[in-house]
């Protein structure tokens, strides 16, 4: 195992790009430790000092180079941050040089391009999707139901929230969700206000070791919780989701954004943002 590395990744904007494509290339490496932080708007001369000041003394402290991956826009700021006692990976320099060489004109190097509201339709898309995912949570509100794009549904706790909310968030996706619960099962049918919908349903279901873990931490030592009663629950919803031919997907050791992604592509449907 190798000594634990410090990591910054560095931004002008909001650093979510340059988090993004630094962590996914950090997990590569299987036998490194990272401690990752992200300085955010670093968009003066001023605070790239301040931020070169802060990699010299933590490379100092830790008796190892810290790893910048910077997403800095300003060819000037770059350049302070890039005199850190530091190994610099600058991803503008990486990528766009040889995309201005391949396409033959020069890159507008303007700030804030990726991650901001100058595209008002879009964004207000977006932000019309995550209020209609919290207001369409756990069967809350059935108002409107037709106009989600996707409803997933499953037993409580199997992650429905969360993967509705960065459907949401990420792809702009109305997405709504509804609990099967005991009473779905005892009549083997989808609740009414679904059955019209079946074409837009999703399921998600759960290993029932791992949900009892989940509903132990939210409701201890009830009935709620107990292994028996998750068993049979994610047995009966299973079956529930077999015989009205709603696709479904284990969610016990996939993240939120492998669901999401793989609801995105199954279910057909539209990534209207970025």
């Amino acid at each position: 195992m190798l000594s634990k590395r410090t990591a910054y990744f560095i931004s002008d904007r909001t650093g979510i790009t340059a988090e993004m494509l630094g962590h996914s290339l950090l997990t590569q490496f299987d036998d490194a430790r990272f401690l990752e932080e992200t300085m955010p708007f670093v968009d003066t001369a001023e605070k790239a000092h301040d931020a070169v000041r802060q990699i010299n003394e933590r490379a100092a402290n830790d008796g190892v180079r810290p790893i910048v991956i910077s997403t800095l826009v300003n060819t000037e700021i770059a350049g302070i941050v890039g005199k850190a006692n530091a190994l610099f990976l600058d991803c503008f320099e990486i990528f766009i040089s040889p995309l201005e060489k391949e396409l033959g004109v020069k890159a507008s190097h303007a700030i804030g391009r990726t991650h901001n509201v100058s595209d008002f339709v879009n964004y207000h898309h977006r932000m019309d999707s995550v209020n209609y995912t919290l207001s369409h949570d756990d069967g809350v509100s059935t108002r409107d139901l037709t106009e989600a794009d996707v409803i997933l549904v499953g037993v409580s706790r199997c992650g429905k929230t969360p993967t509705c909310l960065y459907l949401a968030m990420q792809y702009g996706v109305r997405a709504a969700n509804y609990p099967l619960i005991p009473e779905d099962f005892s009549t083997m049918q989808l609740p009414s206000q679904l059955r019209p919908l079946r074409g837009r349903l999703y399921g998600l279901t759960i290993k029932p070791a791992r949900l009892q873990q989940i509903r132990n931490e939210r409701r201890p030592g009830s009935t709620y919780a107990t292994l028996s009663n998750c068993e049979f629950e994610i047995r009966e919803a299973e079956a529930l989701m077999r015989q009205e031919g709603i696709p479904y997907l284990d969610a016990t050791s996939k993240s939120v954004e492998e669901l999401a992604t793989t609801i995105l592509q199954e279910a057909g449907l539209v990534r209207r943002i970025y």
